[in-house]
């Protein structure tokens, strides 16, 4: 992908003076995908830059590494998720240019927090895909990443409703979907 440049970062956001910029949340998923399509059609509306974010922790969540740390696994990991960043990048955008400034990078921590910390100010833009429908025990277990960053981002949030092919599968999974995709509902 031409003028844009991968890396596998643990740093802050980085702050130059500029105008708002657009980060999007990608992690491979037919949702992310569809935001970061989202996310470019705005930047060539408004000439921003793109920052495609995928957010990754270590092996055993952040408390399994604190107890013991293994720096071999972190390596690993980044390695891991710069790997998924370029394939879902690839798959968006069939390995041609994408049109706009995009930066890539692929950051070792909590996705919601992560991203808010990114999309830090106020004319930035921060894009989710809406993600999966979930039942209850799972929005216990692990929440909304899309309400954490509507609740604590400094800049818009714009969260891209699911593709019509991502509800498709869902349904399908759920096994009653076929019945629906035959009939045409």
């Amino acid at each position: 992908m031409a003028d844009s440049e991968i890396s596998g970062a643990d740093g802050a956001a980085e702050r130059a003076d500029r105008a708002g910029r657009i980060v999007v949340g990608v992690s491979g998923s037919l949702g992310s995908l569809a935001a970061l399509h989202h996310a470019v059609a705005e930047a060539h509306r408004t000439d921003a830059e793109v920052l495609a974010l995928l957010c990754w922790t270590s092996p055993g969540e952040e408390i399994g590494y604190r107890r013991t740390p293994c720096p071999a696994a972190i390596t690993a990991g980044r390695d891991a998720a710069v790997a998924r960043l370029r394939q879902a990048l690839d798959e968006a955008f069939a390995g041609r240019y994408a049109g706009v400034r995009l930066r890539c990078q692929a950051v070792r921590g909590d996705t919601g927090h992560t991203l808010v910390r990114f999309a830090d100010h106020p004319d930035d833009l921060l894009v989710l895909g809406a993600g999966s429908s979930r039942g209850c025990l799972s929005r216990v277990l692990r929440p909304s990443v899309a309400a954490y960053c509507v609740r604590h981002a400094s800049c818009p949030v714009l969260a891209v409703p699911r593709p019509p092919l991502q509800r498709d599968l869902e349904a399908m999974e759920r096994g009653h979907g076929l019945r629906s995709l035959v009939s045409g509902r």
